[in-house]
């Protein structure tokens, strides 16, 4: 009979421990569950504080592990440039990113955060990553299987840096190349645009089969979540204004505008940032009707909706004359995570206030948190999120770097070959007494990668990052018997004095992004057409355009007997010398129209003022040489 109380102490203590257990187990930490079902165990489990931090976006330069731990901050991102040290390595960058995450993984709930960053043509903003060339290039090579495999280099190499999350692709249709943007365009075609989206599948992983649509899908540690932009028309500005007014019917911006977004969503894209720009003068940052009516509603995306930098400031005019009205007029419109990037608690406590007294209801903040968790879960971060440098070799690897280079062989767009088709210069001997190199561009790996490379508006120089110039790139091409001489700007008799058997002009723009690209006149800058009037007034020349869109070249076109587009190749300048010399053949087509003046301009394929200088689609096409 003394047994007895024992027993019972034993499963009294036993169902004690099995009720302790049973409090421990978390639906949303178990894999094995049901995305929904993780979603709202989670959800059930959030305060409103916890759900609100979900939806703040803060830049690295504010954020610490107690900032996030504090404040329940969803996600941090580097700005264009912003990075934890001068020519920081992948080990560098990885300790940054686990630091902030281990704050977010002390909280009660554990939630981890998500990092983004601006990946635009290649992982841009880092020392010695591979730059490819930007989209205008891309879209010339027609090749959207070429772009898929950029996309998953592109991954790795991000991954590389502890980073899970990349504002990228720009699928914006370039309707106008004043537009300071328009490199980051693929085409001014919406049907290339669509075909390019394929990017998408190599930053994020193939869509499984019979993955629901609209869904967001990431294929594990190799890959990263994508985030198409701007959301919409923010290729179709006035004069091509940066953050302008897109006046288009409502046809027109589904038909131009909107068609890279379906094929976006059906590939699973995770996340979709705004647009600054306005659409028939409603910014498209309070455009409830586009945002969650037609994306969320009619497109069924179920990924989430980021704002662009500041956005939200900028729905009024001057930004941030009125943040509370900001606030509610871009949450309700449909945003979910609102990149602010410096003043979070004015956010926090602003957005805080207006659900308290029920300016915005609590259904709509549980749309923009369900989303987020939506994204993190499928992302495995969850799971993994910490960091490990199990890929830091891929940051620039010999493999990218061979990849760029064919991106920018068949980027190329010979426009013109000889002063008669009898006659072609191209491709050019390696075999020469003497060769003249001249140009700004010729030696200055900055301006080859333009805008986005390193800083957000690019650089000058060639001590940026690691690449080949296009002068070291002809230095490596031709036969070692050859001369070559390089000289940025000769005057005409030195050119004509110095027998030289041909010359290599490397002209353009200089880099530039966003609202300090915008342009009305589109000339080369200076000494760019004094050194093609020099150089090719006196000897056989070809002259190569560095440029992030078409230029004015009609008043020397003339005087030049071959004229290649190379756009902004990025850091593999020796793809350019790969089919210079006819180790490669030219096969790149004009993915935007060339216009004779900026008169013409807006001017697209299938205007009715159509009358190009070059039409799109076209490039001149030629075959490998002979060994020479």
């Amino acid at each position: 009979m003394a047994r007895t109380p024992i027993s019972l102490m034993g499963l009294l203590l036993l169902c004690f421990w099995a009720a302790i257990a049973e409090a421990e187990y978390l639906k949303y930490k178990d894999p094995k569950q049901p995305l929904n079902v993780r979603i709202k165990d989670l959800m059930s489990r959030m305060t409103l504080e916890e759900k609100i931090g979900q939806m703040v976006q803060i830049d690295r330069t504010v954020a610490s592990a107690e900032v996030m731990k504090n404040y329940f901050i969803g996600s941090i991102l580097s700005g264009g440039g912003s990075v934890p040290a001068k020519e920081a390595s992948a080990e560098t960058w990885i300790d940054m990113v686990n630091d902030f995450q281990k704050g977010s993984l002390s909280t009660r709930l554990g939630i981890p955060m998500i990092y983004g960053i601006d990946a635009v043509h290649g992982h841009n903003n880092v020392y010695k990553a591979t730059i490819f060339p930007h989209n205008i290039g891309l879209g010339a090579t027609r090749d959207p299987e070429l772009v898929k495999r950029i996309g998953a280099a592109t991954a790795l190499e991000v991954r590389a840096t502890g980073i899970p999350y990349v504002f990228a692709p720009c699928i914006a249709v370039c309707r106008d190349p004043r537009w300071g943007r328009c490199y980051e365009s693929y085409s001014e075609d919406p049907k290339v645009v669509q075909a390019m989206t394929e990017i998408v599948s190599g930053l994020q992983g193939e869509i499984p089969t019979h993955s629901p649509k609209g869904v967001p899908f990431v294929a594990g540690r190799n890959k990263v979540a994508a985030c198409a932009k701007h959301y919409v028309g923010d290729g179709g500005t006035t004069d091509g204004i940066n953050e302008n007014n897109t006046v288009i019917s409502r046809h027109g911006l589904l038909s131009i505008h909107m068609p890279g977004y379906y094929n976006s969503i059906i590939k699973g894209v995770a996340t979709i940032m705004v647009s600054y720009s306005s659409w028939n003068g409603v910014k498209m940052h309070a455009n409830r009707d586009l945002v969650t009516g037609f994306l969320k509603n009619t497109l069924r995306f179920r990924g989430f909706v980021i704002s662009d930098w500041e956005g939200i400031d900028r729905i009024t005019s001057p930004p941030h004359a009125n943040y509370s009205y900001s606030i509610q007029a871009g949450i309700h419109a449909g945003i979910d995570m609102v990149m602010i990037p410096y003043n979070y608690t004015e956010f926090i406590d602003g957005l805080t206030f207006q659900v308290r007294n029920k300016i915005i209801p609590m259904t709509r903040i549980n749309d923009a948190v369900k989303r987020i968790l939506r994204v993190k879960f499928v992302m495995g971060l969850f799971e993994n999120p910490l960091a490990d440098r199990s890929l830091v070799n891929q940051l620039g690897s010999q493999e990218h770097r061979e990849l760029a280079r064919e991106a920018v062989r068949r980027s190329l767009v010979l426009l013109k070959n000889g002063k008669s088709a009898e006659k072609p210069l191209l491709p050019l001997p390696k075999k020469a007494s003497k060769i003249l190199v001249a140009g700004s561009h010729a030696d200055n790996l900055g301006f080859q990668c333009g805008g986005w490379t390193i800083e957000w508006q690019g650089l000058s120089g060639n001590n940026l990052t690691s690449g080949t110039t296009i002068l070291n790139a002809i230095k490596n091409t031709v036969d070692p018997d050859t001369k070559i001489v390089y000289k940025k700007n000769p005057d005409a008799d030195y050119v004509k004095t110095n027998k030289f058997s041909y010359a290599i002009v490397v002209v353009g723009e200089h880099p530039y992004a966003e609202t300090n690209g915008d342009s009305l006149n589109l000339t080369i800058p200076d000494p760019g057409p004094t050194t093609i009037k020099n150089v090719c007034g006196a000897v056989r020349c070809v002259v190569v355009i560095i440029s992030g869109r078409p230029v004015v070249i009609q008043p020397y076109i003339s005087s030049i007997d071959a004229l290649v587009a190379a756009w902004l190749p990025g850091t593999e300048g020796q793809g350019v010398a790969d089919v210079l010399f006819g180790e490669y053949g030219f096969s790149g087509k004009l993915s935007r129209t060339w216009f004779k003046t900026v008169d013409q301009l807006p001017m697209n394929v299938g205007d009715p003022h159509y009358d190009p200088l070059f039409p799109f689609g076209f490039g001149i096409t030629t075959k490998p040489a002979q060994a020479n």
